[in-house]
């Protein structure tokens, strides 16, 4: 099958972007990597009257530091992410679950921006968002707004985003040097979507005084702070069993779905597991970066 007649422009300035958006009255889609888009269109399940392709916007892809927040344009390439000295000094977080991200080919078109703008919940640039308590900048003809991940995230492949607006930049804290991080996944075979992914971060002296970040992707219709768990390791540290109830309670705390890919009650199985496994490596790598 094939998409459906659609009018093409590409833009040279977010301006004009949300220029062309604002015409056509939430009847365009936004074009960056075209990784999810472009299935759509040939299944129809999108029928756009128009796309606003992005590309040709220079602005939009970058990686900058300043301030301790690393901040990339929502056209920086996931290849790019993945290779990006600053990426890997400074969010090894980000660094390290781009390489979980699909296959080559994919990483290669596929767009910070359009990842987080598509909002699947089992995505793992979602998930990093969430645990590592960043922001996107969204644009449109009201101005400019900053949004954490409660404020994006609405529902499965739903954001918060206006039809005539576009997300610019994703901005994400770099943590303090030798904190721990991992991301963990399960999947039925490398490079699908994850039926469960972790999102770990521990910043402290590895027993008392730790502070921990830790976000679920697959569990539910957004990606989720599992704040419950992080409270026991802040309170009893990481030992071995603070560990053990941190994953307990990670389980306690999603609600996913059951679907042709998992049950519920498996989805919660896995989130316990990998909880404790992200954890175990996060608490190996503190103190080495």
């Amino acid at each position: 099958m094939k998409p459906v007649a659609f009018e093409y422009h590409a833009p040279a300035t977010v301006e004009d972007a949300v220029g062309l958006l604002a015409r056509y009255r939430g009847e365009a889609k936004l074009l960056a990597g075209g990784q999810s888009l472009m299935p759509l269109l040939n299944f129809r399940l999108s029928r756009p009257a128009a796309l606003v392709d992005l590309n040709a916007i220079p602005d939009l892809a970058y990686i900058r530091e300043a301030d301790g927040v690393v901040r990339l344009g929502a056209m920086t390439r996931q290849r790019s992410i993945e290779f990006s000295p600053i990426v890997r000094r400074r969010l090894p977080l980000l660094a390290e679950a781009t390489t979980l991200l699909a296959h080559l080919p994919i990483r290669t078109r596929g767009t910070i921006g359009g990842s987080l703008a598509h909002a699947d919940p089992s995505a793992e640039y979602p998930a990093v968002l969430t645990a590592m308590d960043g922001t996107v900048v969204v644009r449109g003809p009201r101005g400019e707004r900053v949004l954490g991940p409660s404020q994006l995230f609405r529902s499965y492949l739903t954001t918060s985003l206006a039809p005539d607006e576009i997300l610019v930049e994703a901005r994400l804290p770099a943590p303090p040097a030798g904190a721990g991080f991992a991301f963990e996944e399960f999947s039925r075979r490398h490079g699908d979507f994850a039926i469960v992914g972790i999102a770990a971060m521990l910043v402290g002296d590895g027993l008392r005084g730790v502070s921990a970040r830790l976000a679920a992707a697959g569990t539910g219709p957004v990606p989720i702070r599992l704040r419950g768990a992080e409270e026991i390791l802040e309170r009893e540290g990481l030992t071995e069993a603070a560990i053990e109830a941190a994953a307990g309670r990670a389980a306690e705390l999603v609600d996913p779905d059951s679907d042709l890919h998992a049950s519920a009650a498996y989805r919660r199985h896995l989130t316990r597991v990998l909880t404790a496994r992200a954890l175990r490596r996060a608490q190996a790598r503190m103190g080495r970066l």
